[in-house]
């Protein structure tokens, strides 16, 4: 897919004010780690993940969506009145129904032209966003689109925590090391046509590609029906995940590069932030050099939907996306699906 109209005008983000430590979490499993004769830092050294940010109990992902709404308003030379479309793309939502977005509209203020709605697939919702906006301004329906997402890790890593406590289990703690990454945090991207967005970066195209026999490979939920489940669980098969997730980017680069005419890749890289092995597998098989790619899993560990959105636009305040480079933001998330997007670091011009 190629886009000739659409730039990304601005980026806003929120995190949470709350820092756990891996080495806190390791404390709280203490019982698990001696039954099971495991060894103190095995967290940060299996996930390269120091810490993660959490919410304070009760905040909604309304309120972190418009707090991070605002942001990305305020740095944009758009008003909400242009806005034409706002999709939420968390997996956590506040219910689940009506959607999210309608009462994060409410609060930005947008008109009541807008087309509003959720939009749920795994960590590639907010890219999924992306698209459905880039492909409205591109065909002129609307001006300016508003992707949000917000996503939120205290709950299910608590619950993670207890089952592991009362299930000490090996099996069970390598199909959890994965939940206990999470982070929280929301994001915000504006997107709007390109002689509406003067200080933009303008989106050139992607490419997607899914692998849906591997449904099964991580699960977040209680299981059907959802109307009657108990407490929801989270369970990854890491090693599938990476194996399986790995040689899907695979296929989705050489399309995405193809496609964009990028033979050379992209001069800089937006990974999806899921943690070291991870990041040093998919570099190392698409072949792009480790110091074209920014990371925050460390300190803020994987956000689901939020992290490589928030990714960029960290790395845009520190300096390493400069005008001019070529920018692939590189999304795989679990289903199997993987989407790609490229975009010409801005200013955009008309």
């Amino acid at each position: 897919m190629l886009f000739t109209r659409v730039a990304i005008d601005s980026f806003g983000y929120e995190l949470p004010p709350n820092v756990l430590l891996s080495e806190d979490l390791e404390d709280r499993l203490e019982p698990l780690y001696r039954r099971l004769h495991l060894q103190k830092g095995q967290l940060e050294a299996l996930t390269g993940v120091q810490e993660r940010r959490l919410w304070d109990p009760g905040f909604t992902m309304t309120e972190g969506a418009v707090r991070a709404g605002r942001k990305a308003l305020a740095a944009s030379s758009l008003a909400p009145e242009d806005i034409g479309m706002l999709v939420y793309g968390g997996v956590c939502r506040d219910w689940l129904e009506p959607a999210t977005a309608c009462e994060i509209a409410h609060r930005l203020g947008l008109p009541p032209e807008n087309q509003i709605f959720d939009l749920s697939n795994a960590c590639l919702g907010v890219l999924n966003g992306l698209l459905q906006v880039a492909a409205a301004i591109e065909l002129g329906h609307i001006r300016a689109g508003l992707v949000v997402s917000c996503e939120s890790s205290r709950d299910i890593i608590d619950r993670s925590v207890q089952r592991l406590l009362e299930n000490p289990d090996m099996p069970l703690f390598k199909k959890t090391v994965a939940t206990l990454t999470g982070g929280s945090g929301a994001v915000a991207v504006i997107l709007a046509a390109r002689e509406a967005a003067g200080r933009g970066h303008r989106l050139a195209g992607g490419a997607v590609r899914s692998d849906p026999a591997w449904y099964g490979l991580c699960r977040w939920g209680s299981g059907p029906p959802l109307s009657e489940s108990g407490n929801p669980v989270m369970e990854t098969d890491s090693v599938a995940v990476l194996t399986h997730g790995v040689a899907l980017g695979k296929q989705t680069y050489q399309a995405f590069t193809h496609e964009l005419g990028w033979h050379g890749g992209p001069d800089k890289v937006i990974c999806h932030q899921v943690g070291a092995t991870h990041q040093r597998t998919i570099l190392q098989e698409l072949g792009i050099p480790s110091d074209r790619d920014f990371t925050t899993f460390t300190f803020l560990g994987n956000i689901g939907t939020v992290s490589l959105p928030i990714t960029a636009a960290i790395a845009h305040e520190r300096g390493f996306l400069a005008p001019g480079d070529r920018v692939g933001f590189l999304g795989i998330g679990s289903g199997l699906n993987c989407l790609m997007l490229g975009i010409e670091w801005g200013p955009a011009t008309p």
